[in-house]
């Protein structure tokens, strides 16, 4: 006998960078839960923080689930703490307290928020019993790879371990796994392998990410059966049975394209200026319903573009295990 499932809906947002949704595009649906993704800010300063948790008190979901980026380096303690002696010439520490807070003072910030429904994510399994009668186990990290030196970040050759559970629903990372939505402009591959290895072996529900701004859309992957202990975008996914939801080049305009397709581009444009947002469904009325342990939809939701076209936030519709009634003792 099958274990009873609620429709759920998903609000999911990365990258906003300090920026608040202007009033005609901010999205109006209600839903179950929303996460962010992490850079809630830009350059980690206070005044940023207050705007995304006025921007995320504004959004139409009693729990809110939020994770750091790596431009939100003052909530990684160690990060910030060598930015500031790293300075040239040192910075005065007035300058720094009013401008960035003192060390945790981020952090409590939406600590303060819990109230409003706000809950901010460290590394690890976390599980919430949601208003709708669901229950979700979601696995968050906020690290990615690099050689640079902001927030929770580490060196790509020394990697990362990434501690999915089995049976996690959904995985909200910064940053995307290596070969999926993870192409930079410069045609290179930013993802991370261990986070892909970690997926490929948990198969969650979901895995919503953004940091790749131009990686934004949706791709639902068919899992290949069991194969090598280190799998690989090349080696554990069944393409032919994986559908691209949505990616950006499919909405950009081009000069070489035919008239009907720069029509259905300018439908699809006009679709998501009315929405607020790009949707998904994946229920098992729905054209593709999510396989659990077999598929999983992966949702990169950078909303900030380097171009004039707003990428959008995503509303997704997925069954979630319903959580048991608590008997009486």
């Amino acid at each position: 006998m099958m274990a009873p499932k609620v429709q759920t809906r998903l609000l999911i947002i990365s990258d906003t960078h300090g920026a608040d949704f202007k009033s005609e595009n901010r999205p109006h649906q209600r839903a179950d839960v929303a996460l962010h993704c992490g850079d809630l800010t830009d350059g980690s300063k206070l005044e940023e923080f207050r705007l995304t948790l006025k921007m995320l008190k504004l959004i139409d979901a009693p729990l809110k689930l939020v994770i750091a980026g790596n431009h939100d380096f003052t909530m990684d303690i160690a990060a910030f703490e060598a930015k500031v002696a790293e300075a040239v010439p040192p910075l005065e520490p007035e300058l720094v307290a009013r401008e960035y807070g003192t060390l945790g003072q981020a952090r409590q910030l939406f600590d303060d928020a819990k109230n409003a429904g706000i809950a901010f994510l460290d590394e690890g399994t976390h599980r919430f019993m949601l208003e709708n009668g669901a229950m979700l186990n979601i696995y968050a990290s906020p690290y990615t790879p690099s050689l640079g030196a902001w927030g929770f970040q580490y060196h790509p050759n020394q990697g990362h371990h990434f501690d999915i559970e089995d049976g996690t629903d959904i995985v909200m990372t910064h940053g995307p796994p290596k070969g999926i939505m993870d192409f930079t402009n410069g045609r290179e591959r930013a993802g991370c392998p261990d986070l892909f290895t970690a997926i490929a072996r948990a198969r969650p529900r979901i895995h919503c990410f953004g940091h790749i701004h131009e990686g934004w859309g949706a791709k639902l992957v068919t899992w290949k059966g069991s194969g090598t202990n280190r799998p690989s975008h090349f080696t554990a996914i069944d393409n032919e049975k994986s559908p691209l939801i949505e990616k950006l080049a499919a909405l950009r305009q081009s000069t070489l394209e035919s008239d009907e397709m720069a029509e259905k581009k300018r439908v699809k444009l006009e679709r998501l200026t009315r929405s607020r947002c790009s949707t998904t469904s994946h229920c098992p009325q729905d054209e593709y319903p999510l396989q659990v342990g077999k598929q999983t939809l992966f949702i990169n939701a950078a909303i900030m573009g380097s171009e004039d076209f707003v990428q959008r936030p995503w509303l997704v519709d997925i069954e979630l295990p319903k959580r048991a009634e608590i008997q009486e003792q």
